[in-house]
């Protein structure tokens, strides 16, 4: 977390809150929902559509900002710490989007090392995802050839991939797809 981040939570500690407005998609971009976005449906999922997807992220300081204050909660919400705001993100996959280099290193959507992968699953749409140290992630489309060429290659020292559903994984992998959701049954149900 970046240092002027820290400051900001030490000055004020108390600030709401930021659901909705923000969400990772499959190819490991950024979204910026606003609230007419959000009104047009959930980002991912059931109901989704282009408009309710937002607006694309494209300033890089921008992004690079996002990629290094991002992090989990204890209960698998994914959230951008904006100074004292924590600003929770809309999941269309998972997490993290891995980019596979020519090498086969792994790395995640925002530049962090991802680490040797410990297993590959294949979901029924046919989309890989690696679980790595830093968590499962879904493999970037572009990268797909590179990731089945290190697994035929052993490079990972992994066998064939396993079956999963892609509904499965926020239960087996300890993540929230849609923090706004589940904020907004929670404070239906008080």
């Amino acid at each position: 977390m970046d240092a002027i981040v820290k400051a900001a939570l030490a000055k004020w500690p108390n600030v709401p809150h930021c659901y909705g407005w923000l969400g990772l998609d499959e190819r490991g971009r950024w979204w910026m929902r606003d609230a007419a976005a959000q009104a047009a449906g959930p980002f991912a999922g059931p109901g989704a559509s282009a408009a309710s997807r937002g607006a694309e992220l494209r300033h890089e300081g921008l992004i690079a900002f996002i990629g290094r204050n991002y992090e989990a909660d204890a209960e698998g919400q994914w959230f951008f710490q904006n100074g004292p705001q924590r600003v929770y993100v809309e999941l269309a996959a998972t997490p993290w989007i891995w980019r596979v280099q020519p090498d086969a290193t792994v790395r995640a959507h925002t530049g962090a090392p991802a680490g040797v992968p410990t297993a590959a699953l294949l979901d029924e749409e046919g989309r890989l995802y690696l679980v790595t140290p830093l968590g499962v992630g879904l493999v970037h489309s572009q990268d797909v050839a590179l990731a089945a060429e290190a697994l035929e290659q052993g490079r990972w020292g992994l066998a064939e991939p396993a079956g999963v559903r892609a509904d499965e994984l926020p239960q087996r992998y300890g993540f929230e797809r849609s923090p706004a959701r589940r904020a907004s049954a929670s404070s239906a149900s008080r």
